[in-house]
């Protein structure tokens, strides 16, 4: 644990004293810092104009099944809030027309960290694209074809899809906007806001082929299974779903504030609800990503060693200690072919974060370095999200390095 890691933790039961003196601490290191604004094989691939862009989070890809075309949000402003009511523009990048753009949808529903779930909907990821809005009062998803302007409207919102194309998962984004600031949307108030642990659904399945949804979990369904002590009067929430490929399978965060003190869990369940499984229960768990079926990558907090990412084994307390030399928190993804891996970093005491890619022999590499300006910070910062493109060989960030919010791209070998 280096010296930043010892303070965080003595200032993590009070928040406002936390955000002060790191913000104090990193002005203090940057001011006698080398300046850099980004370092490595960079290229922008949205525009330079009034606009900001981006795309989401990191367990989806940008890019269609030929890696011609991508997808992203473009907005006036990134920084006034973490989900703002202004609407955004989704375009579609053209990469073999010299990157031009083309505004093929709006979205009145998206935040700062994960966008408006935007993304090319399986099996083909060709033709259809599906992301969240704001229509008649009601959060809801659309599926539209990019190439008919034809769309489907669903009725709720999706989180984590199915690569198949024929179903998804959701929660609730109300609540996740109150508890989570960045993660949720702000057009409607929490129904659940005064129940600490609801009785009421948390996730829902929907058929994206009939728009038939149908809760599959509750809040107390994880409240009541394997409950601690430090449950007991705490707030509830869940957050982070994500399918495994066989899409029989998910991984959820249960998460429980009680008063200053945070806790989550790594949990994995069937799509139907079923067979509930307590995989990290040692207070944090923080990014993942699936491997495969059964294996999933998570960077976490193991009692026996302490904060780092993990190899674990679905539906077994078995686990290895992976890529070791990285101690910091990150976004890690799987390359398509599984041999690879990406994530990245926050910024350091130099406001500067960095994109690392890892190998076959765990052998790891730093691809890029960019700078993080002040503007976006906490709630409103920027995360890298690194992002493998369908062949494999490039990877898509979001990034301020150049004073505001773009897509860049970083080619690698295969």
């Amino acid at each position: 644990m280096n010296f930043e890691q010892r303070i965080n933790k003595i200032l993590t039961n009070l928040p406002f004293l936390k955000k002060l003196i790191k913000r104090i601490y990193q002005i203090l290191m940057y001011i006698i810092s080398p300046k850099k604004k980004s370092e490595g094989n960079i290229q922008r691939i949205t525009p330079n104009d009034d606009y900001e862009y981006f795309f989401g989070y990191y367990d989806k890809s940008p890019w269609d099944s030929t890696d011609r075309y991508m997808l992203c949000l473009r907005a006036k402003n990134t920084t006034k809030s973490v989900a703002p009511r202004e609407q955004a523009e989704i375009i579609l990048i053209d990469t073999y027309n010299n990157n031009s753009t083309e505004v093929i949808g709006i979205t009145r529903t998206w935040n700062v960290q994960q966008g408006c779930m935007l993304q090319w909907l399986g099996p083909d990821h060709s033709e259809n694209i599906i992301f969240n809005d704001f229509r008649q009062g009601k959060y809801c998803s659309v599926i539209l074809n990019i190439k008919t302007k034809e769309e489907r409207v669903l009725e709720l919102p999706i989180y984590s899809v199915a690569n198949n194309g024929k179903f998804a998962l959701t929660l609730d984004f109300s609540r996740l906007h109150r508890l989570r600031k960045g993660y949720g949307y702000s057009n409607l108030k929490e129904d659940t806001a005064d129940e600490k642990c609801p009785d009421k659904p948390c996730v829902w399945y929907i058929n994206l082929e009939t728009n038939k949804s149908k809760p599959i979990l509750k809040y107390t369904d994880f409240a009541t299974f394997e409950p601690r002590n430090d449950m007991n009067g705490a707030v509830h929430k869940v957050n982070h779903i994500m399918l495994n490929p066989l899409n029989d399978r998910f991984m959820i965060l249960h998460r429980w504030i009680n008063g200053t003190q945070k806790f989550t869990r790594l949990v994995t369940v069937n799509i139907d609800g079923s067979k509930m499984y307590n995989l990290s229960d040692d207070n944090m768990t923080s990014h993942c990503s699936w491997k495969n079926d059964r294996e999933l990558i998570a960077y976490a907090r193991k009692k026996k060693v302490g904060n780092g990412y993990f190899l674990m084994r679905d539906q077994t307390h078995k686990y290895e200690h992976v890529m070791t030399e990285l101690i910091m928190d990150g976004h890690p993804s799987f390359s398509p072919n599984r041999k690879k891996i990406v994530t990245d970093s926050y910024p350091n005491r130099s406001r500067i974060a960095s994109v690392y890619l890892v190998n076959e022999k765990n052998n790891i590499k730093t691809i890029a370095k960019v700078f993080a300006p002040f503007k976006y910070d906490n709630d409103v910062r920027c995360d890298l999200h690194p992002r493998w493109n369908r062949a494999g060989d490039k990877i898509c960030i979001d990034s301020v390095f150049e004073g505001k919010r773009g897509l860049y791209q970083l080619n690698i070998n295969k």
